[in-house]
């Protein structure tokens, strides 16, 4: 293959329909754009106007808020973590926390403040996890199993990032 001969494939380009140019084209006179009025005309700025009558969103009132404090957290289950160490992403014998999961790519990039460990699934394994919250029931399970959770504070966490 040279570079003369590269091209896209079929139905990749479409070509644009040439509007305004004549009756013969199908798009001519008008373009489409039906008869006169303010939405043939360029720069129309129609949505949410209600033809000067208060419009529907001043009508209603505001409700909630955006908390600018509220912590994200990544949820990881217990079958996902089972799974990793089935698949030898994960070691069971090594402590497990926020770095060795993103290793195992358990963990996406992105920004977060920690991760919550929580129990959909089965733990088989004795693990030792470090995580910035679990739930009562994934606590009960991994200590079942012979493990440990160990709770840390997401304060912690930011520090040591930067």
């Amino acid at each position: 293959m040279k570079l003369n001969e590269l091209r896209d494939n079929d139905g990749a380009r479409k070509r644009f329909k040439r509007v305004g140019r004549g009756i013969g084209s199908g798009k001519g006179k008008t373009a489409g754009r039906g008869v006169k009025g303010q939405k043939a005309r360029t720069g129309v700025r129609l949505n949410g106007f209600e033809g000067g009558q208060l419009p529907i969103y001043r009508r209603l009132p505001k409700r909630g808020f955006t908390n600018i404090f509220r912590k994200a957290y990544v949820a990881i289950n217990l079958g996902t973590l089972e799974a990793a160490i089935a698949d030898g992403r994960l070691d069971a014998d090594a402590p497990i926390d926020e770095a060795a999961l993103r290793a195992a790519g358990l963990l996406r990039k992105g920004r977060f403040d920690g991760v919550r460990l929580l129990a959909k699934g089965e733990l088989t394994r004795k693990v030792a996890i470090t995580v910035h919250g679990a739930s009562a029931a994934a606590k009960a399970a991994v200590e079942a199993a012979g493990g440990s959770v160990t709770v840390a504070s997401v304060a912690a966490a930011a520090g040591a990032e930067s």
